[in-house]
């Protein structure tokens, strides 16, 4: 079994990514924790944020509403909720009023049927079933040389992969609506719109770190798999 969690493809592959990850998680921290320190001008929490940009588009079917953490922040789809974290919900600082936007445009992805969005709602069942159980499988189909387990496990992971790579555009789409939406309605300019665009750059790095850890991953079982085809 240890030749399977530390073997040559571990190494080149996945380490790399979880260091690329690591790199990308303390530089959104430290991101965020720098102009977490510099309120905005028109003197706006999070949540003021959240409501108005809701409201001007439209939308007034979405809670607002608080959860404890940091950075903890989200969109849920599915009962229309936009979660604040307790370092966004009533904070006035830049970061907030970015991190706030961020969540905004998703409700505003889901208002005018994103389809990146849509897919990726589908697709969460499945992820989550395959991020869990697809290496496993793959790796036990390894040990046992059971070929129908290790495809198995594969197409389950490759699901989840798949998942972490539609987040992308989904992530992505939401900043720029986001930053987009600071500017049009006046809620920060110059320094301050630069600030939050900063903040919402390094979190979007850490969307595409986790990609690649999962496509580093799914690669490493993958080459394991092949390895064994050539030696049958």
């Amino acid at each position: 079994m240890g030749y399977f969690y530390m073997d040559q493809y571990y190494i080149i592959l996945v380490v790399p990514a979880v260091l690329i990850s690591l790199i990308a998680s303390i530089r959104v921290k430290g991101t965020f924790n720098k102009y977490k320190q510099i309120g905005n001008s028109k003197n706006m929490t999070g949540a003021d944020v959240a409501r108005y940009l809701l409201q001007v588009n439209g939308i007034y079917d979405v809670r607002v509403t608080r959860v404890s953490g940091e950075l903890t922040d989200h969109y849920d789809p599915r009962k229309k909720e936009l979660r604040l974290s307790d370092s966004t919900y009533s904070s006035m600082s830049v970061a907030a009023v970015g991190v706030a936007a961020h969540e905004t445009g998703h409700a505003i992805q889901h208002n005018v049927s994103y389809g990146p969005l849509a897919l990726r709602s589908y697709l969460v069942p499945v992820a989550n079933l395959g991020s869990q159980a697809g290496p496993t499988l793959a790796i036990l189909g390894l040990v046992m040389s059971w070929s129908v387990l290790i495809n198995i496990g594969l197409l389950l992971f490759a699901v989840a992969v798949l998942f972490y790579l539609v987040t992308l555009p989904v992530e992505f789409n939401a900043s720029r609506r986001a930053i987009e939406s600071l500017n049009k309605y006046n809620i920060l300019a110059g320094t301050e719109l630069k600030a939050a665009k900063k903040v919402l750059s390094a979190a979007a790095m850490t969307y595409v770190a986790s990609a690649l850890v999962a496509i580093a991953n799914f690669l490493r079982l993958l080459l394991l798999a092949r390895n064994r085809s050539d030696r049958d």
